[in-house]
Formats: structure tokens, sequence, C-alpha cells
């Protein structure tokens, strides 16, 4: 069975992220989403609403699993017995610094490779910060996310707004 995992802090997931999900998972026998709570960021959703998220996001995409995970990538793609990690890169930028991770997991884990899938061109300038952004200004962040997402944004702004 070739497994791939694709990782990321999905903060929240947006439809540039399914897309890369839908595209990879036609490119293996299961796709693994692993989830991580990203050190250097302030998280928007904890991660088990952005694992729910993305469950409900994927439903139909029959050979996806979402889990989370903590510690070294390398280690978790080895307890699920991947081999391949996907990336999807909207830019030049991304490609630089996916090249340098990519390099560095290369150098902790020889047997693993990773693939980059460019992003669909609709998307290119969708981002996770760019939707969090987005919704704390109160902007439309519909077309951007699955619906599942865009309501639970604009629930947690709501909330927000009321506390703050």
């Amino acid at each position: 069975m070739r497994t791939a995992v694709c990782s990321g802090s999905f903060d929240p997931v947006t439809n540039g992220h399914i897309d890369i999900f839908t595209r990879a998972s036609q490119m293996f026998d299961e796709l693994i989403v692993g989830v991580f709570h990203n050190i250097r960021k302030q998280p928007f959703f904890s991660v088990e609403e952005r694992v729910e998220l993305i469950r409900e996001s994927t439903r139909q995409i029959k050979n996806l699993r979402v889990s989370s995970f903590s510690g070294l990538l390398p280690d978790y793609m080895h307890e699920q017995g991947a081999k391949v990690i996907v990336r999807g890169l909207r830019s030049v930028t991304d490609f630089e610094y996916e090249l340098q991770q990519a390099q560095m997991l290369k150098h902790i884990a020889p047997d693993i490779e990773t693939i980059f899938i460019l992003t669909n061109q609709e998307y290119y300038f969708v981002s996770s910060s760019g939707i969090r952004e987005l919704a704390e200004f109160q902007g439309s962040v519909s077309g951007l996310v699955p619906e599942c997402v865009e309501r639970a944004i604009y629930e947690r702004m709501a909330k927000c707004r009321v506390k703050c």
C-alpha cells in the first residue's frame, strides 16, 4: 500500500488545501492529513477543531484519513508506514521554504521522499493567515474555505466580539 502524508497546521483549512488533498489522494492508496500545532503561530482553532473541520470538509475523499501528531514528522510518518510527504506550493517563496524543509527531512530520514503539487491557480492568493486576517476585519471568506469552516470562523468571531 502506498501511503502519503500531507502535514500542516491548516488553521484554518482552505479550499486550496482541499484541492491539494483531492489531487494527492488520487496518487496514493491512502493519504493521511496530519495536523500539528505550529509553535511559531498563535492558533485560531484548536488542533481538535482543525481535525474535525478537515474531516467534515473531506468526507467525499474515501482514501483520506485525518489525524494529529506532535514531534518530528519523520517519526510520525514511520509510525504510519508512509514514505512520501506531499506539499502544496503557491509561489516561488513557498518553494524556497519547502525545499529547505524537504532537504532537512531527507537528512533526518533518507527513506522519505517529498513531492510538490502546484496549487490550482484560482487558489494562489489563498492562505490560512490571510483568511484569519480577513475574518478579523469582518470580511467575507465565502468561496475561499469550505462551508463548514466558514460557519466555524463566523461563530468564533461572533463569540470574540461578544467577549471582547
